[in-house]
C-alpha cells in the first residue's frame, strides 16, 4: 500500500515549514502500518519561496501556474503514484493520531473516502463557533472539509477529481461525487473525530466582518456562482496572507 500525501501551496512560505514538520512526523503511523509513502507540494504560482521550502523538506515539488486550489490539488494527484491520495492543506497541523485512524479506516476495506474535524488555532469566539458548526454538519452530511481529504486514487480518478470551475467550495462538491459512487459501490465516506486536524484560524484576523459580509451577500445575491470566480472567491485569492 502507498500514500500520496498532496500539499497546495500558494505563498506560504511562512506556514508551510511547520505544516512539513508536521506531516513527517505523523507519517510515522504509516510507517509503522509497513506502506510507503511520497510528499508532493503543488506551488500554485506563488512569488514567495513556497518552492523551495518544499524542496528543502523532501517533497517532489510541481507547479501549477493557475492560481486556483482545484487546479493545484488536481496537478499534485496528476503526479501522484499512491493507492490513495491524502489532500492536506498548507496551513494545518494533523496530530500522529489522526494519520493512525486513517490508517486503520483504510485497512478496514470499507471506505471509499474520508476526512476529519478540524480544530482551529484561535481565541476568537467567531472562528470557534464556525469551526463547532461546520464539524456538527460535517459528521451530519458526510461533507469533507478541504483542508483534510483522503480518498481511494482510483475513485479519485473515476469521479473527476477536483471540480475546476470552482474557486472555492470545491470539496463539497467532490464529497457529494464521492458520496454518489460509494453508494454505487456499497462503501463508505467516513468524517474521523477522535483527533481533530489544527488548522488556521488566520482568515479571522485577516478578514473583517465587513469583508465576511460582502462575501456572503454577493453568495447568496448570485445564488452561489460567485464560487465560479477567483473575485467572487477573494477570501482565498487576494493575497492576504
Amino acid at each position: 500500500m502507498k500514500l500520496s500525501i498532496i500539499v497546495p501551496a500558494f505563498n506560504e512560505e511562512r506556514l508551510l515549514p511547520a505544516t512539513l514538520h508536521s506531516l513527517a512526523a505523523a507519517a510515522c503511523a504509516i510507517d509503522d502500518a509497513g506502506w510507503s509513502r511520497e510528499l508532493i507540494v503543488c506551488d500554485n504560482n506563488s512569488t514567495d519561496r513556497t518552492a523551495e521550502v518544499a524542496t528543502a523538506a523532501g517533497a517532489r515539488v510541481v507547479f501549477e501556474p493557475i492560481n486556483q486550489i482545484s487546479r493545484a490539488r488536481n496537478a499534485g494527484a496528476t503526479v501522484a503514484t499512491g493507492d490513495w491520495l491524502l489532500f492536506v492543506d498548507a496551513d494545518s497541523h494533523p496530530p500522529v493520531a489522526l494519520f493512525a485512524d486513517v490508517v486503520r479506516t483504510i485497512q478496514r476495506g470499507d471506505c471509499i473516502a474520508g476526512g476529519s474535524t478540524v480544530a482551529v488555532d484561535s481565541t476568537l469566539l467567531v472562528a470557534r463557533t464556525t469551526v463547532a458548526v461546520w464539524n456538527r454538519f460535517s459528521r451530519a452530511t458526510r461533507w469533507l472539509a478541504g483542508s483534510f481529504i483522503f480518498c481511494e486514487a482510483v475513485a479519485f480518478r473515476r469521479v473527476g477529481g477536483f471540480s475546476e470551475q470552482l474557486f472555492a467550495a470545491e470539496e463539497l462538491d467532490l464529497s457529494r461525487r464521492l458520496k454518489r459512487l460509494a453508494r454505487r459501490e456499497g462503501k463508505k465516506i467516513v468524517v474521523l473525530h477522535r483527533h481533530p486536524l489544527m488548522t488556521s484560524g488566520r482568515k479571522a484576523y485577516l478578514y473583517s466582518r465587513r469583508d465576511a459580509l460582502r462575501f456572503y451577500t454577493r453568495l447568496v445575491l448570485t445564488a452561489g456562482r460567485a464560487l465560479r470566480s477567483r473575485e467572487g472567491a477573494f477570501i482565498w485569492y487576494d493575497g492576504r496572507r
